[in-house]
């Protein structure tokens, strides 16, 4: 039988970043709630900051009429992030490798790599009305 999954928290917002704020908020409200230690909670605070910069600025073109939602689902000893955009979707094979020396000094282009990095799992779920990224943080033991 699986887990129970119970979804607290939920969101939905313009494409706008002056919005970012308010999802650190919840990201922060989530992370204490699965009583995370300081590095989950970092972790978790980036990468949620980050996938949303992202679904904004690349995936909606900063167009306010659109929007962006961010849900938390909890369960046991794992979070769940999904992050949905109204966006055309990206073909994760055409992104570069952050990692090559051509791209070390590069701006832009380590928002997937970063999202890797710092959660368990990450997931992308392209569908015709936009782009669903799928996210999850495991509680290590204390």
């Amino acid at each position: 039988m699986a887990a129970k999954r119970e979804t607290d928290f939920r969101m939905v917002i313009p494409s706008t970043l002056d919005e970012i704020e308010s999802v650190e908020k919840l990201a922060e409200k989530a992370a204490l709630k699965m009583n995370f230690n300081e590095d989950e909670k970092d972790s978790l605070a980036i990468a949620v900051t980050e996938a949303v910069n992202n679904a904004i600025i690349h995936g909606n073109k900063e167009d306010a009429s659109k929007r962006v939602s961010i849900e938390f689902a909890f369960g046991g000893d794992t979070l769940t992030v999904t992050i949905e955009d109204e966006g055309g979707g990206f073909d994760p094979e055409n992104i570069r490798d952050p990692l090559a020396p051509e791209n070390l000094l590069k701006e832009n282009g380590r928002g997937i790599f970063i999202l890797s990095s710092l959660m368990d799992d990450v997931k992308y779920d392209f569908r015709r009305t936009g782009t669903r990224l799928i996210m999850t943080k495991m509680k290590r033991s204390a």
